[in-house]
């Protein structure tokens, strides 16, 4: 019998429940900017749905990367943090490596 004292074991992320209705609000070839989005989402208290797409290489070469998924009433929110994040500047930016070195 579990002890009443200890909480139960939490997910590591809140995920959408898949019987809501989820919309595409992102999606993208490299699963690190999908990972950094999704980070993005989740720190402004969205829950994120994180898929991978994947075809087979050898019939479909380079076809495939990741959808984020998000409640459709968190999507005004999600689109407008998602627009903030693509206008900062591409890190390793050689103009930005030339100010740090001087």
């Amino acid at each position: 019998m579990p002890d009443p004292n200890i909480p139960a074991p939490q997910p590591d992320s809140p995920r959408p429940d898949p019987n809501e209705k989820l919309v595409t609000i992102f999606d993208t070839e490299q699963e690190t900017e999908a990972v950094v989005v999704k980070g993005l989402l989740e720190s402004a208290g969205i829950d994120v749905d994180l898929k991978s797409i994947d075809a087979v290489q050898e019939t479909f070469p380079g076809v495939g990367g990741s959808i984020i998924l998000v409640r459709e009433e968190d999507a005004p929110e999600a689109q407008k943090i998602i627009e903030a994040y693509r206008k900062l500047p591409p890190l390793g930016d050689e103009d930005d490596t030339a100010e740090i070195i001087g």
